[in-house]
C-alpha cells in the first residue's frame, strides 16, 4: 500500500469532505479570494471546517444522555489596517462562498490596486503531531456505555463513603480546509477525545467533591483500564481529601504550587497577558517590556503548539501556519509575544501560529496551546520540606485575572496547610489574590517534575472557546495573599 505524505493526506480528506461533496474545487476559491482582492485590503482568507462530534454521559448509575452532531460551515475575512470584515455560511456552496466574498471585501470601501498579490497555488508547512483518525469511530456505542459503568463501579468500589457519580466521554472529529490570498492552501484532520468524572463523598452529613478526567488527540482507545483507575482514584482521592479539611488561613504567606494542572495559574494570570492583542493595543501588564525582567532567574515559559497529541496542539493554526515552540520568558527575561497574523503585520513580526477561533462562525485572535513553565532543579519534597509555615496548593478549580493590571483571583480546590516542612492537614476556601508579573517575580524554587496537565483543558477569550494545554514543576513562591476561611 502506498501512503501519501501526511500533508498531502490532510489536504486530500479536506477537499473530499469541505470541497467535492459541494462541486467546489480550488478554482471556486481563486476566484472567491480574487474577487476580496478587487478592493483594497491587507490578508484574507477563507476557513472551511467540518466537524462531527458526540457524547454520554452517566449520573447515578445511568447513562442518561448521549448526544451526537455534525457541523460545517465556511468563514470569509478580509482585513484592512486593524479592520476586520466577516462572514459566514453553514451553507458550503458557490454561490455562498461568492456572496460572502462580495460582502466583506466592502471593508476598504474603495476600488483600488489590491496590497495582496495574487500567487502561485502552495501548500503550507505544517506538523505531524497526532492520528488523522475519527476517534468517534474507534469505539462502538455498546464500548462507550460499558466504560462509563466501569467508571462507576470502580469509583463505588474505592471507598463506601462514595455516595455519588457522574462521568462523562467526548469525542471530536474535526477537518479544516484553510486558503489565504497569497496562494496558500493548509489543512488539518484534528481528533479529540475527553473522558472526566466526578464524585460525592458524604462522611457524618457533610459532602464534598472530587474530580479527574483526561484526554488528546487521539482515538477512545487510549482509556484503557489503567487510565480508567488512574482518573477514577483522582476523583476519589481529591473528594476524601476534602471531606477531612478544615477552613483556610488567611494572610500573607510561602505558597507552594503542585505540578500539572496548577499551570493554569500561569496560563490565566500571564499567558493572556502574552497575547499579541492586547500587547499591540498596550492593554496587558506586559506591554513594551520584551528584553525586560519580568519573572525571577530561572523562570522560562513556553507556548508549545507541537507537542505531540496534546489537547492544545495543531498542526498548523487556523490561518494555515504552522505550530511553534515559542519562547515567552526565557530565565526571567520577556522574549516575546503569541501572534496570529493581523497583530503580527501590525507589529512587524512573524506569526507564531497561534491564530485560533472556535469555529468557522468565529475570527482568528492570538490564543494560546499549550503553555508550560520548564523545570528547574529542585526536588518537590524538598520545596516541601522548605515550607515554615504556608499552603501547599495541589489543584485548582475557577479563577479570573485582569488583563490591564495582571491581578489575579484564584480558588485551590485542594491545598494543605504546611508548618516546619510537614504537611499537617487539608483546608478548604483557600483563594490566591495577586498579580500575574509580580507572582513570577516571587518564585523562589522551581522543581525538577515538569508535569503537564492530563488534558482537560478549555480556554475562553471573548466569547470564543478553544481546547488548550497547561503545565509546570512545583514552585515556591514568596509572600502571595491567600483569602481563606478561617
Amino acid at each position: 500500500m502506498i501512503s501519501r505524505e501526511p500533508t498531502l493526506e490532510r489536504l486530500a480528506t479536506a477537499r473530499q469532505l469541505l470541497l467535492e461533496p459541494f462541486g467546489l474545487d480550488e478554482t471556486h476559491l481563486q476566484k472567491a479570494l480574487a474577487a476580496i482582492r478587487a478592493h483594497r485590503v491587507d490578508d484574507a482568507d477563507l476557513y472551511f471546517q467540518y466537524t462531527r462530534s458526540e457524547g454520554w454521559s452517566l449520573e447515578e448509575g445511568i447513562v442518561k444522555t448521549g448526544s451526537f452532531s455534525i457541523d460545517q460551515g465556511v468563514g470569509v475575512r478580509a482585513v484592512s489596517g486593524e479592520k476586520t470584515a466577516f462572514a459566514y455560511s453553514d451553507d458550503i456552496s458557490e454561490a455562498s462562498l461568492m456572496d460572502a466574498a462580495h460582502t466583506v471585501r466592502s471593508i476598504s470601501g474603495q476600488a483600488a490596486s489590491a496590497r495582496v498579490k495574487a500567487a502561485g497555488r502552495k501548500v503550507a508547512a505544517s506538523r505531524s503531531l497526532y492520528p488523522g483518525t475519527d476517534p468517534i469511530a474507534t469505539m462502538d456505542s455498546t464500548a462507550k456505555v460499558q466504560l462509563l459503568e466501569k467508571v462507576e463501579r470502580l469509583a463505588r468500589s474505592r471507598d463506601p463513603r462514595v455516595v455519588q457519580v457522574m462521568a462523562g466521554l467526548a469525542g471530536e472529529y474535526d477537518v479544516v480546509l484553510v486558503a489565504r490570498a497569497d496562494g496558500t492552501l493548509a489543512a488539518d484532520v484534528r481528533p479529540l477525545v475527553r473522558l472526566s468524572v466526578t464524585v460525592i463523598a458524604e462522611q457524618n452529613g457533610r459532602r464534598e467533591v472530587g474530580s479527574g478526567g483526561g484526554g488528546g488527540r487521539f482515538g477512545l482507545a487510549y482509556f484503557d483500564d489503567a487510565m480508567i483507575a488512574s482518573y477514577v482514584d483522582d476523583a476519589v482521592r481529591a473528594a476524601l481529601t476534602n471531606l477531612e479539611s478544615r477552613p483556610a488561613p488567611a494572610g500573607e504567606m510561602t505558597v507552594v504550587l503542585g505540578p500539572g494542572w496548577p499551570g493554569v495559574l500561569l496560563h490565566e494570570a500571564v499567558g493572556h497577558g502574552l497575547e499579541g492583542d492586547f500587547n499591540r493595543k498596550g492593554s496587558s501588564a506586559f506591554s513594551g517590556r520584551i528584553g525586560q525582567r519580568v519573572a525571577a532567574k530561572g523562570v522560562t515559559v513556553l507556548d508549545d503548539g507541537t507537542l505531540a497529541d496534546r489537547r492544545g496542539s495543531l498542526n498548523v493554526d487556523d490561518e494555515g501556519h504552522a505550530s511553534q515552540r515559542n519562547v515567552l520568558i526565557e530565565d526571567g527575561i520577556l522574549k516575546g509575544y503569541i501572534q496570529d497574523a493581523m497583530n503580527a503585520r501590525l507589529m512587524g513580526v512573524r506569526p507564531t501560529g497561534n491564530g485560533r477561533r472556535e469555529s468557522y462562525a468565529h475570527v482568528p485572535m492570538p490564543r494560546m496551546t499549550n503553555t508550560y513553565m520548564l523545570a528547574g532543579d529542585k526536588s518537590p519534597e524538598e520545596i516541601v520540606a522548605s515550607i515554615k509555615k504556608g499552603l501547599y496548593a495541589t489543584n485548582f478549580g475557577g479563577g479570573q485575572v485582569d488583563i490591564t493590571s495582571g491581578k489575579f483571583v484564584f480558588s485551590a480546590s485542594e491545598a494543605f496547610w504546611v508548618e516546619n516542612g510537614k504537611i499537617l492537614y487539608p483546608v478548604k476556601g483557600a483563594t490566591l489574590v495577586g498579580s500575574g508579573p509580580e507572582a513570577l517575580k516571587r518564585v523562589s524554587m522551581i522543581g525538577n517534575d515538569l508535569r503537564l496537565d492530563t488534558g482537560v483543558g478549555t480556554c475562553g477569550k471573548e466569547g470564543q472557546s478553544v481546547p488548550v494545554g497547561v503545565g509546570q514543576p512545583t514552585l515556591r513562591l514568596e509572600g502571595l495573599t491567600v483569602g481563606g476561611t478561617a
